[in-house]
């Protein structure tokens, strides 16, 4: 399935290690690259390139691993860090002519961005995240909680082969169950966009745990050698959340605030896929990041 948008082409580009990315390019001006959550690809963005494509030039991969983009399999837990999935994003930008860019991302894709942020800090001029909290302070809240909350991250950080097994003998059950729970609207995601996103998770099951893997790993590793370094953003932030912070009990703020000095955090009554469910919202809020 493809992205509805007048003006958008696909192209395939290789990320920083030769895997090659499945991108989708529209619009012209300053660019923004869009990064998609899970269990999604790029087409979660459907609503929101429409509102920026007549000023910025809009970059639409879908990660390593995810939607058409090649899936290698993790033979350490290098091939699905955020490091080297961030570097995926900088390698497609740099292809495409642009040294420098906006990055926002969603979920999954919003850590990818922080990474990239934290990396690459030359390269991005702004960054936006939607609907997560840093990895190191994610495992952090999580802490001595309900395992019913955010089982999903426990179940994926086990050692490789039961979790492949568990999900792949139920993979529509098993993202179905992410689509329907984390919607508020679920009118927001057509039916055949969401067989779609179950099609592409379903194929991609390895890579997916893999990539949440690395998340209770490498990723914390090198999460926690930057904030212990003081590496901080340089670029404006902007952050757009569901009031978790008062559902777990903790400062979702105050917990960007410590990474990005010039951070500009909001709240949404919408659900978690918000780019879909209130697209205007989210695009005025890039829009604005744009602008600072």
């Amino acid at each position: 399935m493809t992205l509805d948008v007048p003006g958008f082409e696909y192209t395939r580009l290789p990320g920083a290690d030769g895997v090659e990315l499945n991108v989708a390019v529209g619009g012209s001006g300053s660019p923004v690259v869009l990064l998609h959550g899970f269990p999604q690809t790029h087409l979660m963005w459907r609503h929101v390139v429409r509102q920026l494509v007549a000023e910025h030039t809009v970059i639409l991969p879908d990660l390593r691993g995810y939607g058409a983009s090649d899936k290698p399999q993790a033979i350490d837990e290098h091939v699905y860090s955020k490091r080297t999935m961030a570097a995926d994003i900088v390698s497609v930008a740099a292809r495409l002519g642009h040294e420098q860019f906006a990055l926002v991302g969603h979920d999954r894709g919003a850590l990818v961005a922080f990474r990239a942020g934290l990396d690459h800090p030359e390269t991005l001029t702004h960054l936006g995240i939607l609907d997560v909290v840093p990895t190191l302070d994610m495992w952090n809240v999580l802490r001595g909680r309900s395992a019913a909350v955010g089982y999903h991250l426990f179940l994926m950080a086990q050692p490789a082969g039961l979790p492949e097994t568990m999900i792949s003998n139920s993979a529509d059950a098993f993202f179905g169950s992410f689509l329907d729970a984390w919607a508020k609207d679920p009118a927001a995601i057509p039916e055949a966009v969401r067989a779609e996103y179950l099609r592409a998770s379903g194929g991609a099951v390895d890579s997916i745990v893999a990539d949440y893997r690395a998340s209770a790993g490498i990723d914390v590793t090198h999460d926690q050698a930057d904030f212990d370094a003081g590496s901080r953003f340089a670029m404006p932030v902007t952050v757009i959340q569901q009031d978790w912070g008062s559902q777990l009990g903790y400062d979702a703020a105050q917990v960007w605030r410590a990474w990005a000095p010039d951070l500009d955090h909001r709240l949404t009554r919408a659900g978690h896929f918000m780019a879909e469910e209130a697209p205007d919202e989210v695009a005025e809020a890039i829009r604005d990041l744009l602008a600072r």
